[in-house]
């Protein structure tokens, strides 16, 4: 089955978690991306710690068949959380996109990114690796990203892949916005397995920056997918930062 999505202009399983602890090693790369996502941030970094917690809570209400109450007291919780955030003052404490692809990547990761940002409670974890015209992330999703029993939903699929090709575009030097991606499905793509995800920049034809990938779990193949990104100047990202300033 394929879909196109069109934008033009588990005993002695290990524990289940939506994320896992990365160890403290950086590799350095034609990108500058940290090759653990978390390892930009001291661990008891508060932002950090809200992003965990809220993966955790996104996991574990997932799944859990504990009591009314002990639901009730959670909602209380979180509830209370809400109200201490919303007071604000709100804004962004980062200049430029939440996507890495267009965030300035060659100067460093955006760390907001629904996808892959660990400033995100909504992202997953992911390590990342580049090369001069490859990125090969790894991630391990939990049950809050469940679509067919046991698997990744396809829409989330859909979006890692947009993320990592979008990752490979930037190696062109001209990144830009997404324009056409078309992903295959080949097999279910499995929940609690690390999954290995591959974005390659095949050549630029015009303003057109040409991608494709892969997912694996383990040996086999899961997703494929085939992106065109359209280069943007850096005056339309101004004007893009701008009127979210605005709005804000």
């Amino acid at each position: 089955m394929s879909e196109k999505i069109n934008n033009e202009e588990s005993s002695s399983a290990p524990e289940r978690s939506v994320w896992s602890n990365p160890s403290d090693s950086v590799t350095p790369s034609p990108l500058a991306l940290t090759r653990h996502r978390v390892a930009k941030f001291d661990a008891d970094n508060p932002r950090l710690r809200l992003a965990n917690a809220t993966r955790e809570v996104l996991q574990h209400s997932a799944t859990s068949t504990a009591p009314d109450t002990v639901v009730a007291r959670a909602a209380e919780l979180l509830e209370q959380a809400a109200a201490l955030l919303e007071p604000g003052p709100h804004g962004r404490s980062y200049h430029g996109s939440a996507e890495g692809a267009v965030g300035g990547t060659t100067h460093g990761f955006m760390s907001h990114s629904p996808v892959t940002g660990p400033l995100n409670g909504l992202a997953g974890l992911i390590e990342l690796e580049s090369n001069e015209n490859e990125i090969i992330a790894t991630v391990t999703f939990g049950d809050a990203y469940e679509g067919p029993p046991g698997c990744l939903h396809g829409g989330l699929i859909a979006a890692v892949f947009d993320e990592v090709l979008g990752f490979a575009q930037a190696l062109s030097g001209a990144p830009g916005m997404t324009g056409r991606l078309e992903v295959t499905y080949r097999s279910p793509t499995p929940l609690h397995q690390p999954l290995k995800v591959t974005g390659r920049f095949d050549g630029i034809n015009g303003r057109k920056i040409m991608t494709s990938g892969e997912i694996y779990a383990g040996d086999r193949l899961c997703a494929q997918a085939v992106g065109t990104f359209i280069s943007v100047k850096a005056e339309k990202f101004a004007a893009l930062n701008l009127d979210r300033q605005m709005r804000d």
